[in-house]
């Protein structure tokens, strides 16, 4: 017989191979209610979504842990724990510096005066590369968290820990809890952070959810040191990012900028229990930047001037839905708020969907969609329809498909199961192998529930 958590693990494994599984995609921003997880009460429309997020979960792992202590550049204090990153749209302009060798990258970082290019990226911004450090640890521990609450395994939840105490709490690898030095200019003046940089720390929102789902959850390897530990950091770190000039900047930022600071203000203060602040930074953004954000027609005239107007649209309403998912779990609901123009989120979304994204990537719109029809339902199918015109078939599988429902499948789950069930007619004559029906079995219990597989594999053990 058995143990149940080798079954577990065994079901896992199946279950990755029994569905099509998307490549990775970072989404802006997302918060995921630990309540829905560890419910486990998913529709069966999302087994190709709970199969992308442990293939995800074992694909981002084989690239961690993740540290500021990583990159080659110290910050200009001196200290490699100081969080560092690089202003993307700047660009050096050596035109009149007057040398009369060739200068070295390192010689420009500091001598050439930058210049803004919006929307255009500097190929060596990511020669320093904090921020895609820690977009990958957000994601990595994300995937990893979920993971845990699918299957019980606790090399996922070991994982979390591992890395969340490399990032923030090992004394040789953590971070300082500031964002001095990011988004630097560069130049003989850009020397220190700008207001940008605190955006770098947005999946702060992310982080939170994972901490949320491994305490409620009371996974074992979530320790009270660990989780004491990671208060204690961002009790610091909300500190400065309430009291710094840059970040304050940010704060008073009247586009997405703004949006995503009161994502990550919000989420932290919920990690440290400071349920009242956390409303109190949402009503304030709600009756602040979000009243001016969404026009009449539905636009966002303020990302729409930028140079990449179809993304910074997605991306602003990703920032504006975390916003809203954060505030439905301290129980204020705000996706019927209007703007001063009467708008909602919804009046945002509808109005993305009516334009063409030209030469820029379409797919950073989808998980807005599928987020919004959840919350205010698609009773016609257009929002549906919409992904399935342009998303195709693959979207239930996208790991997001999860914790945004209820939202159709347009029917891509049952095809593919019904796909599953013709290829394996031959093992109900006996001709399949043992392997291909166990993996099968868990295919079809696993829109059951989990528990509801792990059931049929412990009385077929």
């Amino acid at each position: 017989m058995y143990s149940s958590i080798s079954l577990l693990a065994a079901a896992a494994s199946l279950l990755t191979l029994s569905a099509p599984v998307l490549s990775f995609t970072s989404y802006a921003n997302d918060f995921i209610d630990p309540k829905l997880i560890l419910s486990k009460d998913f529709s069966n429309v999302t087994v190709d979504a709970q199969a992308t997020i442990l293939a995800w979960a074992d694909e981002l792992a084989a690239e961690g842990p993740w540290s500021v202590m990583n990159k080659t550049y110290a910050a200009p204090s001196g200290n490699k724990h100081d969080y560092m990153s690089w202003a993307p749209y700047w660009w050096p302009d050596c035109s009149k510096v007057g040398n009369t060798t060739e200068l070295t990258p390192q010689q420009i970082w500091v001598t050439c005066p930058y210049v803004v290019k919006d929307g255009q990226f500097n190929p060596d911004g990511r020669t320093v590369d904090d921020v895609g450090e820690f977009d990958d640890i957000a994601n990595a521990i994300l995937y990893n968290a979920l993971a845990w609450a699918l299957t019980g395994t606790s090399e996922y939840s070991s994982r979390v820990a591992q890395y969340v105490s490399v990032w923030f709490l090992d004394g040789d690898t953590a971070m300082t809890p500031n964002l001095n030095y990011g988004q630097m200019q560069r130049g003989p003046t850009g020397q220190n952070g700008t207001h940008t940089g605190i955006l770098d720390l947005k999946c702060m929102a992310k982080v939170v959810s994972v901490v949320l789902l491994l305490r409620e959850g009371k996974a074992a390897e979530w320790t009270s040191d660990i989780d004491a530990g990671l208060t204690n950091w961002t009790t610091s770190y909300i500190q400065w990012l309430t009291g710094a000039g840059i970040a304050l900047e940010e704060k008073a930022a009247p586009n997405n900028h703004g949006t995503f600071y009161y994502n990550q203000l919000a989420a932290l203060q919920i990690l440290v229990g400071d349920t009242t602040g956390a409303n109190q930074t949402l009503h304030e953004y709600f009756t602040t930047q979000y009243q001016w954000q969404i026009a009449a027609n539905g636009d966002q005239p303020l990302e729409t001037a930028r140079t990449r107007p179809y993304h910074y649209r997605a991306y602003n309403l990703a920032a504006m839905i975390t916003n809203a998912k954060l505030g439905e779990y301290l129980g204020y609901s705000v996706w019927n708020l209007t703007t001063g123009k009467g708008t909602t989120i919804k009046d945002a979304l509808d109005y993305a969907i009516t334009l063409s994204p030209g030469n820029e990537t379409a797919d950073e719109l989808w998980p807005n969609v599928v987020a919004v029809g959840a919350v205010y339902g698609d009773p016609d199918g257009s929002l549906s329809n919409f992904m399935s015109q342009h998303a195709g078939s693959s979207y239930p599988s996208d790991a997001q498909f999860l914790w945004n429902q209820p939202f159709s499948d347009s029917g891509f789950v049952a095809a593919s199961k019904n796909a599953s069930d013709n290829a394996g007619a031959a093992q109900h004559s006996g001709t399949g192998n043992g392997a291909a029906r166990l993996c099968r079995g868990v295919w079809e219990t696993f829109a059951m529930g989990f528990p509801g597989a792990i059931l049929t594999l412990l009385l077929a053990a």
